[in-house]
């Protein structure tokens, strides 16, 4: 089964089913320390920042308001949420990836609970057709 790298890349969000895709650039944090820092000690994120493994956040030390999206192992969006600064969320069940963006971001780009994501981090690779996760992942093996 592979598994996911901190590093670059896009997210594809579905904005209808079978309708059009936003592009987004991504960030993906899948270590533990980059999970821990996540963007504390920064002023916004450009695009988004991708947690995962990840089933909650919170927003203790930084400097501005964040939406939150959790995903579960196929990429959907159980939930969206805004969270200011000093503040803890709750775990939710089913959530395997936590999506941060600045705050109205994810309005911005039809994220709502029910949408497909899908992320691409190989150089070239359009986020449409990738994969919704690491490979094995998406037919659960």
């Amino acid at each position: 089964m592979g598994r996911w790298r901190d590093g670059g890349g896009t997210l594809g969000v579905e904005v209808a089913e079978g309708g059009p895709w936003v592009e987004v650039p991504l960030e993906v944090a899948a270590s533990y320390r980059a999970r821990t820092r996540g963007l504390l000690g920064r002023d916004g994120v450009e695009g988004a920042l991708l947690l995962t493994p990840a089933a909650s956040v919170h927003t203790f030390g930084m400097r501005f308001a964040v939406d939150v999206a959790y995903l579960d192992r196929r990429l959907r969006v159980l939930a969206v949420v805004t969270m200011r600064p000093g503040r803890l969320g709750l775990p939710r069940p089913r959530s395997l990836h936590v999506l941060e963006a600045d705050a109205g971001a994810m309005a911005g780009w039809g994220l709502r609970p029910g949408c497909r994501v899908r992320v691409a981090t190989g150089p070239g690779e359009d986020p449409r057709a990738a994969r919704p996760g690491p490979a094995g992942d998406a037919d659960g093996r």
